[in-house]
């Protein structure tokens, strides 16, 4: 088949949309059934309007992504790259409150929003990860256009541009300190490193050195845990290790953990029904939503949406597969990277396999700027899609 005449818009990916509309449809029912437990003044709060609402400017972003070749976004790379360094770096220095406005609000610990009038909290984090997986996308086709010979000289200076171009924001995002997205960074960076054509040899050898990293994190953590409060994590991060190891030791420190599994747990095959959820925990509308889905419709909810999930990213692999520029193969990578990581550590933490970091589940968490960013992933994707040519004889 020869789809060279057919037009962008003739070749959007209506099956990676549709995908999407069922997790928007998902995500609305969810968070409407989890606001009645809710509480205090958070219960009369429409986040399930709010949230469709987002949807709506989401996919305004997502057909403006759309329209605009993506070469272009090659082009700016390095000022989308600038602004959202400079968005990190104002929010840091910004105080928490202007006169009686508060403007950086600090959160159980962190530093990580701006409150802006009629928006609400808007994360600049959110926004890096987008920017950073063009930056890091760019940055390698320019290498391989300029280093057309390969050795393990150009292979080391492609790692130490990527290494470098990430290191701003992920030390940025960690002074917040916001360990969850620094983790989604670095889950970026790794999924378009394994792409970018480097040697094996050199990956492998990163991966043992990865390996022994975190097994010398999990040694001190055990062996020199003051080590780690004075020096790495802060107390309310420590705790939530703590509550995941230990979380009948740790009763505060594990409660979400405790009643997130209680509620997954006790929706059983079919779950209790729309709103018939009994197990109260705090955030249920946004970082346990999945607990939500789990209790209310049971282990055959809970697979419908990691089904759903599955088949998103592999529409977004195919993509990347089938994309006849390496900007777009790389384009891609980061965004699965992004997303599936995202969906892994989510469910993860929520059914207590991983620790509790706050990161939301895409497209199905309650949060404004969060959406915003995978709307904008998803239309990164459906312009590569809709560029690619292919061809019978190919």
């Amino acid at each position: 088949m020869n789809n060279d005449n057919q037009t962008p818009w003739q070749q959007i990916d209506f099956t990676l949309l549709f995908f999407v509309f069922l997790l928007m449809c998902i995500s609305t029912i969810s968070i409407y059934s989890a606001q009645a437990s809710l509480p205090g003044e958070l219960k009369n709060f429409n986040f399930a309007g709010r949230q469709l609402t987002w949807y709506f400017i989401g996919a305004f972003v997502l057909s403006l992504t759309l329209v605009i070749d993506f070469d272009r976004f090659k082009q700016l790379s390095w000022y989308l790259y600038g602004f959202g360094v400079f968005l990190l770096i104002l929010l840091a220095i910004m105080p928490e409150y202007i006169g009686s406005y508060q403007i950086a609000p600090v959160t159980n610990g962190a530093k990580s929003w701006f409150v802006l009038p009629g928006l609400g909290s808007v994360q600049p984090s959110e926004f890096m990860k987008i920017f950073l997986i063009i930056t890091i996308a760019s940055t390698s086709v320019s290498h391989h256009e300029k280093h057309q010979t390969k050795t393990i000289q150009t292979d080391l200076l492609l790692l130490s541009k990527i290494f470098g171009i990430a290191a701003l924001p992920l030390l940025i995002v960690m002074a917040q300190p916001d360990l969850g997205t620094a983790m989604v960074f670095t889950a970026i960076v790794v999924s378009i490193t394994l792409v970018s054509g480097v040697r094996w040899r050199l990956l492998s050898l990163l991966s043992l050195m990865g390996v022994a990293g975190i097994a010398s994190f999990v040694f001190i953590f055990f062996k020199f845990p003051a080590f780690f409060k004075e020096y790495l994590l802060d107390d309310y991060q420590l705790a939530r290790f703590y509550g995941w190891l230990a979380p009948e030791e740790y009763a505060d420190a594990g409660y979400q953990a405790t009643k997130a599994i209680l509620a997954i747990g006790s929706g059983k095959l079919e779950g209790k029904g729309y709103s018939d959820g009994t197990v109260y925990f705090p955030e249920a509308h946004t970082d346990f939503i999945f607990a939500v889905i789990g209790e209310e419709f049971g282990f055959i909810g809970a697979s419908v949406t990691i089904s759903i999930f599955f088949l998103l990213v592999y529409r977004m692999i195919h993509t990347a597969l089938e994309s006849n520029e390496s900007f777009g193969s790389y384009l891609c990578a980061g965004v699965i990277g992004m997303l599936t990581f995202q969906v892994f550590q989510n469910i993860g933490m929520t059914i207590r396999i991983l620790p509790i970091t706050g990161i939301p589940l895409p497209f199905v968490s309650y949060g404004g700027s969060a959406l915003l960013t995978y709307m904008i992933a998803v239309g990164l994707v459906l312009n590569v899609r809709s560029r690619t040519k292919t061809y019978m004889f190919e």
